[in-house]
């Protein structure tokens, strides 16, 4: 290590500590920042000779990283991860500097940023979950980020698991040296109608997809069994059948929990055990979380764009509890709000519902066309109030559902944190 990177990572360390005793954040960014500035292949340096794994996609990142990170702890091994989501450059070498040089390092990745990361840190194992639009005012459409997979996974060396059910994400993976194809489920088809490979029209059956031009769904190697009953098992090509039961909740925590151990099983770790580990864990970084609002007992979602959406509202929708949507517009949610008319709000009927956030009243619109009755409330834990007295009729009243994005969602974190 040169004394410039020396430099750069003791500056990076020293920025972090002191971010989080001033309180001005969690220490996953801003030294990461200076240290890049001060070594700009400070990410190479650190990722260098360490076994990496990387996760990325649309939805579902944050919490798929924390579950393998989970299984490769497995026997007491060290493990670094970026389990605040800081999916940038500077968040990864954030991670890195706080962690043992030797330790393994499984690291959540913006779906934009994948090729440079996959340049800098040649992972040996690349977990793509999913692609969709999101932040629709700056982000890149989505077939041009299934190309730039394509292009960069051609040359990467690493294992890629890959979601078989998800066309993008399976144009993107097929260049890729060594895939494991694993059914990992697309409930939302919206932004995968066009082929990605000749432009022309996708047919989706209920387990299948495929184009007249030939481009069709893999075989998988580890497919997921979902029962009516929620049971979920992992079905392997070998033949093995492993149970998925975790404390999270939802369909789309179990079938990325499969992609997970398919991922930890090319690092050595079997998936049973994998499982196994995962299964203990009950919130990731706040998602999914039990919270105190106002003196009302609160599970926290977040929801970040239409896909995210269809899963939460999915979730939520065979309960009786009351629901509080929020909705902000700020730079990390995008600025444009026109994707709310793609929810299906329509199954939050029935039920004792509130609006609140910032974009409360453009909520409150789209809520009003999808027939459900609501009041609106700006400020979020005056919402979650009165939700919890709308729902108030049983003897033992549900937690309220709390569904926002993404600014929505910290702010009451932290708030709740705070109180």
């Amino acid at each position: 290590m040169t004394p410039r990177t020396r430099a750069a990572v003791l500056a990076t360390a020293s920025l972090n500590v002191l971010s989080r005793r001033l309180g001005r954040g969690s220490g996953t960014v801003a030294g990461g920042r200076l240290g890049l500035a001060i070594a700009p292949n400070l990410l190479e340096v650190l990722g260098s000779a360490r076994c990496t794994a990387v996760v990325t996609g649309t939805n579902g990142k944050t919490t798929t990283t924390r579950l393998l990170a989970a299984a490769l702890e497995v026997g007491g091994s060290p493990v670094v991860t970026n389990a605040t989501g800081s999916n940038m450059p500077a968040g990864h070498v954030a991670a890195l500097v706080g962690g043992p040089r030797d330790a393994a390092a499984v690291l959540e990745v913006d779906e934009g940023y994948l090729p440079a990361i996959v340049r800098s840190l040649g992972p040996r194992v690349i977990v793509l979950l999913n692609l969709s639009r999101d932040q629709l005012d700056r982000s890149n459409e989505v077939r041009m980020v299934a190309a730039r997979w394509r292009g960069t996974l051609a040359t990467a060396s690493g294992t890629v698991v890959a979601n078989a059910d998800d066309p993008l994400v399976v144009f993107g993976a097929q260049s890729a040296n060594s895939v494991v194809w694993v059914a990992g489920g697309m409930r939302w088809r919206s932004d995968a109608t066009g082929c990605p490979a000749c432009g022309g029209r996708l047919s989706f059956t209920e387990h299948s997809w495929s184009c007249a031009c030939g481009f069709v769904r893999p075989t998988p190697d580890v497919e997921v069994d979902e029962d009516p009953d929620g049971t979920t098992t992992a079905v392997f090509a070998d033949g093995r059948r492993l149970p998925v039961v975790l404390a999270l909740p939802g369909s789309f925590n179990r079938r990325n929990a499969v992609l997970a151990a398919a991922a930890a099983e090319v690092l050595g770790v079997p998936a049973g055990a994998a499982l196994s580990a995962m299964g203990h864990i009950e919130g990731v970084a706040g998602r999914f979380s039990l919270q105190t609002v106002g003196g009302v007992a609160t599970r926290l979602l977040l929801a970040k764009n239409p896909a995210g959406w269809e899963e939460l509202l999915f979730l939520v929708a065979p309960g009786t509890a009351p629901v509080v949507v929020a909705i902000n517009a700020r730079i990390a949610d995008g600025r444009d709000p026109s994707w709310l008319w793609d929810v299906p709000f329509e199954r939050l009927g029935g039920r004792p519902i509130v609006a609140t956030g910032e974009r409360s009243a453009d909520l409150s619109v789209r809520l009003h066309y999808a027939g459900v009755e609501h009041e609106r409330v700006p400020h979020p834990v005056e919402a979650v109030a009165l939700a919890s007295r709308l729902g108030s009729g049983s003897e033992e009243p549900d937690p309220v559902e709390f569904i926002g994005n993404y600014t929505a969602f910290h702010d009451l974190l932290r708030a709740t944190a705070a109180s």
